[in-house]
């Protein structure tokens, strides 16, 4: 029987995207997916969203590429433009199961500690969590199974109770290989039909 259902945030329930910002700095899509792939990469943001401070991971890209400094200190220093608001549908499917008395919800989220405290201002729904695991706090992060069971053994929840949703799939992959059920997010309405099948909703 499920009793908890953990979220992930950014393109679960918060549409974040760099490209969102970075349309206002490039010409063209091209140069922004060049800059994202070669020089603010994914792995580069993710040791900020494993404790690593933005300004220590801001100086050593400067270092690197210095004929980028200006795109590159935009990264944090203009962060909120990068958030394109909750995500309405899977925000919707929160709210119904948070009224639902079967269940706890936690979010597990690869999400800097300095860039969270803005994000619970901008997101008021963040505070109706049962409880959250901030990697960036927790110097932790997704696919790494210690920051996985560093919320399971917090909340005391068992793997074969918790369904995981999230929509970087090799993190639902890390998830099942510890016994969670997974669940890779597309949209909110695919996410509706797997918890209706599930017996969720």
């Amino acid at each position: 029987m499920i009793k908890a259902i953990i979220f992930d945030l950014g393109g679960v329930l918060i549409d974040w995207n760099p490209r969102l910002l970075y349309r206002k700095i490039f010409s063209n899509e091209q140069q922004i997916t060049d800059f994202l792939t070669n020089i603010c990469t994914p792995d580069w943001n993710e040791e900020q969203d494993a404790g690593r401070s933005l300004a220590d991971g801001t100086e050593l890209l400067v270092k690197q590429h210095p004929d980028h400094e200006a795109n590159i200190r935009a990264f944090y220093s203009r962060w909120t433009e990068m958030l394109g608001g909750e995500i309405a549908g899977t925000v919707k499917i929160f709210d119904r199961l948070k009224n639902d008395d079967r269940f706890k919800l936690y979010a597990l989220t690869n999400w800097s500690a300095e860039t969270f405290v803005i994000a619970e201002q901008e997101y008021p729904f963040l505070k109706e969590f049962d409880g959250v695991v901030v990697s960036g706090i927790e110097k932790n992060r997704k696919p790494h199974p210690e920051f996985y069971n560093i919320l399971l053994n917090r909340y005391n929840l068992k793997p074969e109770e918790t369904i995981f949703i999230d929509d970087n799939l090799r993190n639902v992959k890390a998830a099942i290989e510890l016994g969670i059920d997974g669940i890779a997010f597309t949209s909110a309405a695919e996410l509706e039909n797997e918890l209706q099948k599930r017996g969720i909703l």
